[in-house]
């Protein structure tokens, strides 16, 4: 009985540990709507794939990520030098540029997109 128990518990500490995984890896899609407010209010984010806080933004949206404008500065490194982009991460929003991670709120604010979770 001891055993079943044991089993049932273990077996239950891995379904929780995989959907954490989950979520921590960008799974679902959770901020769609808010990634996509962004874009259609114009706002960019301007980045490196070797920089750790663009890396933890992008994190941040998880899979909503593919709708936010973004440049990616080592290949568009003529575009980020005629913004005046020195140093990334960088968001710009209203024509105003933002160095560092935002936080959701803070684009929020910024933008005037709600922010709302989808589940």
């Amino acid at each position: 009985m001891n055993v079943k128990i044991s089993v049932l518990i273990l077996g239950a500490l891995v379904v929780v540990a995989a959907f954490v995984a989950w979520r921590y890896a960008g799974g679902g899609g959770n901020y769609d709507d808010f990634a996509k407010c962004l874009t259609e209010k114009g706002a960019i984010m301007y980045g490196s794939k070797y920089c750790v806080h663009c890396n933890n933004q992008k994190k941040e949206f998880g899979k909503s990520f593919q709708y936010i404008n973004y440049v990616e500065c080592t290949e568009q490194t003529s575009v980020c030098e005629q913004e005046g982009i020195t140093a990334v991460p960088v968001w710009s929003v209203n024509g105003t540029k933002y160095t560092g991670e935002q936080s959701f709120e803070r684009l929020s604010q910024l933008s005037g997109c709600p922010l709302s979770q989808q589940t």
